[in-house]
C-alpha cells in the first residue's frame, strides 16, 4: 500500500537511530537546563535572599508598581508608607525592588 515490503521488514538496527537519538534528548536537555531552569533559579534564590534581608526604612518597588518605603516588618506582610499618612499591607515576596537610601525624597 503506502510502505514498501522491503523497508517494512527491515531490522531495527538498519533503519538507524538507538544511540544516537538518546544522546540528541540529552544534549537538548542538556541545552533547555543551562539556558532556562538554572537562571530562574538563580533568580528566585536572588529575590529570597532580597525579601529575607528587608528591613524597615528600606525604600522598594513592588509587583504592583508602588513605590515606598517599609515602616514595619512581618514574617509575611510589611506595611509601606506610599505617601504622608497613608500606609499599606502588603505580601513580603510581593516586594520587587529595594532602591538605593534616598531614592524616595517626597516621603517623610
Amino acid at each position: 500500500m503506502l510502505i514498501s515490503p522491503a523497508w517494512a521488514q527491515a531490522p531495527a538496527a538498519a533503519q538507524g537511530g538507538g544511540i544516537e537519538s538518546m544522546l540528541l534528548i540529552l544534549a537538548m536537555f542538556a541545552v533547555l537546563y543551562f539556558l532556562m531552569i538554572r537562571p530562574q533559579m538563580k533568580r528566585a534564590k536572588e529575590h529570597k535572599a532580597m525579601v529575607d534581608a528587608l528591613q524597615k526604612g528600606d525604600e522598594v518597588v513592588t509587583a504592583g508598581g508602588i513605590l515606598g518605603r517599609i515602616s514595619k516588618v512581618d514574617t509575611q506582610y510589611a506595611t509601606v508608607a506610599i505617601a504622608e499618612n497613608t500606609e499599606i499591607v502588603i505580601q513580603r515576596h510581593s516586594i520587587q525592588i529595594v532602591l538605593p537610601k534616598g531614592t524616595l525624597k517626597t516621603i517623610e
